[in-house]
């Protein structure tokens, strides 16, 4: 294949990205329907395809642009504020319909507590969101919910829970997941600059994004879907609340933005990063919780499947509610104007 017929793929590939993620959702619920027996291979394939598309995006957000990101102190407050005080009221109040049982409670409580630091990058990106802020307050929001996801447990449900739950998994998904692709790309972006062989591999990695981020939605998805299936009765009253949620926060992190005066490209990463949750990172910790309450495992995923066919929904409608004709405020002057809401 010569290059302008890649190109001409790549760009094809972009074009229909929204239908070929919805198809690979599709494929991934068949394949794990009609063959039960291959989820645990699929589930271990879940980190390398995770790893692989995070690379991905690193490499597409510039380095240097961190380091400003990361001194928009109006920007990460607001980050912090919306994922830990506005996030864990709108929380409680969903979950007081789960309370009777405690598995599904927690699987809960663990999911929706936890900001997402992962696909959120790449979602947001299509919706024309300011992605290296996100990649800046990424760590930040990591290390903020290790310290408050106990807490907030321990508020909600009580403090045996905490007791009995291993942080280990969370950590380590933290540095596989996080830490492990960022360094590799930041690795790889100072090759560039000196190398050809370091652009080629960033051209290569923007060019495969899209089936990257297909093969991770079949995969998260064909190793999960029997067990939500086996489960299902049980997990009819988590799903009205993972949609609720979803629409709960859009609302809030437009609203936020307003108020704190965001641009449109922060107003848009504000409502991604206020909706999406940390399910594949979260998952490990769930999996790792007494048989007791293994149902939190499956809750976990749950949320993962109805917020990707959420984030779906959220690349078409998030630059409608925060369209580029529309200011809500200036992020670096003192003045705010709003047209458009």
């Amino acid at each position: 294949m010569n290059d302008s017929s890649a190109t001409a793929v790549v760009a094809w590939l972009e074009k229909h990205q929204i239908p070929l993620y919805l198809l690979a959702l599709l494929v991934g619920a068949v394949t794990g329907l009609s063959a039960p027996s291959s989820a645990h291979t699929f589930e271990t394939a879940i980190n390398p395809v995770l790893i692989v598309l995070l690379y991905a995006t690193f490499l597409a957000v510039p380095f240097s642009a961190i380091g400003a990101s990361l001194r928009d102190g109006r920007f990460l407050v607001t980050v912090v504020v919306l994922n830990f005080v506005l996030v864990p009221i709108v929380v409680f109040a969903l979950t007081r319909f789960v309370t009777g049982n405690q598995a599904v409670l927690v699987g809960v409580l663990l999911v929706l507590l936890a900001p997402c630091i992962d696909y959120v990058i790449v979602f947001s990106g299509l919706a024309g969101a300011a992605s290296e802020r996100l990649l800046a307050s990424a760590p930040l929001l990591m290390l903020l919910q290790i310290l408050f996801l106990p807490l907030y447990l321990w508020l909600f449900v009580g403090s045996e829970l905490v007791e009995i739950i291993d942080i280990a998994p969370f950590v380590e998904a933290f540095v596989l997941l996080i830490v492990a692709p960022l360094m590799l790309a930041a690795l790889t972006q100072a090759l560039a600059r000196r190398h050809r062989i370091g652009t080629q591999a960033m051209d290569l990695m923007a060019s495969v994004m899209v089936p990257v981020m297909m093969a991770t939605l079949a995969v998260v998805v064909a190793s999960q879907i029997d067990a939500v299936r086996t489960e299902g009765a049980k997990l009819v009253g988590v799903v009205p609340i993972f949609a609720a949620f979803l629409i709960i926060m859009a609302v809030v992190g437009l609203a936020t933005a307003r108020v704190t005066r965001q641009d449109v490209p922060a107003t848009r990463a504000l409502i991604f990063f206020g909706a999406t949750r940390n399910s594949l990172v979260v998952l490990p910790l769930a999996l790792a919780l007494p048989p007791a309450l293994s149902l939190a495992a499956v809750v976990v995923v749950t949320q993962t499947l109805v917020e990707l066919i959420g984030m779906v929904a959220y690349v078409r409608l998030v630059p409608r509610l925060a369209p580029s004709s529309a200011r809500y405020g200036n992020a670096h002057s003192g003045h705010r104007t709003i047209t458009d809401p």
